[in-house]
């Protein structure tokens, strides 16, 4: 699955629509987001937009990056919090973070089931996972000029068929972003009153499916080996060398063979 570059995701996010879909998606995260002490935050994909908002209420926050995709430094003006990482192997201890929230990622993962899982690892006990995801049934998983546009979009309940395979226990899925991905200035200008009138009279066809679980601690994962799908090519390895032949040795009889 070919994940969106970094300078796209950036572009995307400062342009009004952008900043829109930001916002919105803010607005609906706000009821998901229960208080925790001294949390550890990691937000993974591109999730800038949604960290600066956040990001204040935990002891500390982390900006991973997929490989694939690209990194930029956040936060700004500040010692860096961000990594480049592969979502399916986090450098992370088991159960060392409180909180993490999934944007961008998930429908561009290889194996959506093997990441759930990796964010079940690095999860504390009774952890809260966040994931914002195209909604199979909207309108923004059809048009290409927004990053929702791309990937393998969700409906509700795929999503929450990921989550109890990956042994989570499923929480509140909610529906955002109901305006149009349009730019024409006066439907984003009533952005508010939109939402508003979508959410209640045609809730499942909001741009994005928002959903929330929890670490799910009495049924335990089988640990298997998986050969990575990445191939390390050693770089000092001479190429081309030409293999040593045998030296074939010819042995001389030095006997006569008259009369012996």
């Amino acid at each position: 699955m070919m994940h969106l570059d970094i300078i796209e995701l950036q572009s995307f996010y400062s342009t009004a629509l952008g900043k829109l879909a930001a916002s919105v998606i803010t607005s609906a995260l706000d009821p998901l987001w229960l208080p925790m002490p001294q949390e550890r935050l990691v937000g993974i994909g591109y999730t800038l937009p949604y960290l600066d908002h956040f990001a204040s209420q935990a002891e500390r926050a982390f900006a991973f990056m997929p490989a694939r995709q690209g990194a930029t430094g956040w936060p700004h003006g500040e010692a860096l919090s961000t990594a480049l990482v592969y979502d399916e192997e986090l450098p992370l201890p088991d159960s060392s973070v409180d909180r993490i929230l999934l944007v961008h990622t998930l429908e561009f993962s290889e194996s959506s089931a093997e990441t759930l899982k990796e964010m079940w690892r690095v999860l504390s006990p009774n952890g809260q996972l966040i994931v914002v995801v195209p909604n199979r049934r909207g309108v923004w998983a059809r048009m290409e000029h927004t990053p929702f546009g791309s990937g393998r979009p969700f409906s509700r309940g795929q999503l929450l068929q990921a989550f109890r395979e990956a042994n989570f226990t499923p929480g509140k899925v909610v529906n955002a972003l109901h305006v149009p991905p349009t730019r024409w200035r006066w439907l984003q200008q009533s952005s508010g009153l939109i939402e508003t009138v979508g959410t209640r009279l045609w809730p499942l066809f909001g741009g994005v499916v928002i959903g929330e679980a929890h670490k799910r601690l009495y049924q335990g994962l089988p640990v298997l080996k998986r050969a990575s799908r990445r191939v390390f090519v050693p770089v000092l390895t001479p190429q081309g060398t030409a293999r040593q032949q045998p030296v074939k040795v010819k042995i001389h009889d030095h006997r006569e063979r008259s009369g012996q």
